[in-house]
């Protein structure tokens, strides 16, 4: 189901999305009155957050915060900061200068916020931008920046995501400081039990039309919204718009199949799994398990391929999907590994993502904006519905076997999974400068070498 789900979800979001989110883009960069294309940032930011399945997931297993108020107010951050992306866009602010100013103030409310609340705040700015979120607001940043001809009109088009990241942080650290519950609990995953593999095939049959059911809820207001774009500014003829309509079929029949087969299959698994390395007796295998996992897991992630792919195409193949999945799975690596040894010692996330993100900030003075856009966007799609439903049990299963602090000790992986692709992806991008650079050095050299030679012989 996950194969087939990804394979249907990828052709849909090619055919549906991309170009319904290009499309609003590019008018909305033809006015020149912002008021009215922020308002549709902000309504847009929210219908597509609840539409989002992995912020129902996390919702669900943080049950001191209700449902409907947790995810409003996540939905609420990423429409306002989908708005300050409109206007950096708008007004050509360099992403790093917009980085500097918000993720200081993220760390300041991490201080004032209760404990147990700061690793879910930090996995909600991962999980709210997975694959409903992502080539919707990809393609709504190339839409924005294709009118303009200036050099940094492609620089612009990346960094929406790594803004609507930031805006769900935010939200859930200020319901931790003002809604002040006595304490952030969290909802254990049930591990069915079966027995044969009638009970299995009997689980997911009971589970498929519920999955159908949710991920409907959650396309229907965006279908709603692209009607209502369509009718105001006809904008697609017949033949685009019938191939709009049969990709949102195959993004709906994807993701439903997707999501049925991650969250029936691995969550519960990925639970049982982390729980009986840690009760082998050799607890520290969880960490050279845990790399390995990450490393593979994040090719299994839907959005990661739209990414990789409009990186491709929008650098004309300077950074190739090749590279970026690599530069991926190492920063998703470590990031894992680094958990696993929070939940082996107890060691605070804060200790980690601070030094982590002031290291990724500093990144951002000695980098193309470019690669700072694409290394901001890939840290929230790296942490998408696989990390949700198996890395997160299987850190909780094993910090349940363990006897540590499920709130404060396993979550926190999605933020670390998260954060590392800011560092790799820099990295990747510092080395392919240095190496562009010693390139046209030994270039220049030549041409040098060239032209006394040819002095020299007349």
């Amino acid at each position: 189901m996950l194969i087939i789900g990804m394979g249907f979800f990828t052709m849909g979001a090619d055919m549906s999305m991309m170009p319904m989110g290009e499309g609003i883009g590019m008018e909305m960069s033809r006015t020149k009155n912002i008021g009215g294309p922020l308002l549709v940032c902000l309504i847009l930011g929210m219908l597509i957050t609840i539409a989002e399945p992995d912020l129902q997931v996390l919702a669900e297993q943080v049950p001191a915060i209700p449902n409907k108020i947790l995810i409003l107010s996540v939905a609420a951050g990423v429409g306002l900061f989908l708005m300050i992306a409109q206007i950096r866009i708008f007004f050509h602010i360099p992403l790093a200068k917009m980085l500097w100013v918000f993720y200081p103030l993220v760390f300041l409310l991490a201080f004032l916020a209760p404990d147990s609340f700061i690793p879910v705040s930090f996995d909600s700015g991962g999980v709210t931008t997975g694959p409903v979120t992502v080539p919707f607001i990809m393609a709504l940043g190339i839409g924005l920046a294709t009118l303009r001809s200036d050099k940094k009109s492609r620089e612009d088009s990346f960094g929406l995501i790594s803004l609507c990241s930031i805006g769900p942080i935010l939200a859930v650290l200020l319901l931790g400081i003002f809604y002040e519950p006595d304490q952030a609990l969290y909802s254990p995953t049930e591990v069915p039990a079966v027995e044969t593999t009638r009970d299995v095939a009997l689980l997911f049959t009971h589970a498929i039309p519920e999955y159908f059911k949710e991920v409907a809820v959650a396309l229907i207001p965006i279908a709603a919204a692209f009607a209502m774009f369509q009718i105001l500014f006809r904008r697609y003829k017949r033949h685009q718009l019938m191939r709009v309509g049969f990709g949102f079929l195959f993004t709906y029949i994807g993701l439903a199949m997707f999501l049925c087969g991650v969250n029936v299959g691995f969550m519960p698994v990925g639970q049982i799994i982390g729980a009986g390395i840690a009760d082998c007796g050799y607890a520290w295998l969880l960490i050279p398990i845990g790399m390995v996992i990450g490393y593979f897991i994040v090719a299994a992630e839907p959005a990661v391929h739209v990414l990789t792919k409009q990186v491709e195409e929008i650098s004309n193949g300077f950074v190739t999907a090749k590279m970026m999945q690599t530069a991926l799975s190492v920063g998703v690596c470590i990031s894992v590994g680094i958990a696993m040894l929070r939940i082996l010692t107890g060691i605070s996330v804060l200790w980690f993502l601070i030094p982590g993100y002031v290291f990724a900030l500093v990144l951002t003075r000695y980098v193309s904006p470019i690669f700072t856009g694409i290394a901001y966007d890939s840290g929230g799609v790296a942490s998408g519905p696989m990390t949700a439903t198996f890395l997160l049990p299987f850190a909780m299963g094993a910090c349940e076997a363990l006897g540590g602090n499920v709130m404060t000790d396993a979550f926190g992986i999605v933020a670390m999974v998260a954060m590392t692709p800011l560092i790799t992806i820099q990295m990747m991008g510092f080395i392919t400068q240095m190496k562009e650079k010693a390139k046209r050095r030994y270039i220049e050299v030549q041409m040098h070498q060239l032209e006394d030679d040819i002095l020299y012989f007349d």
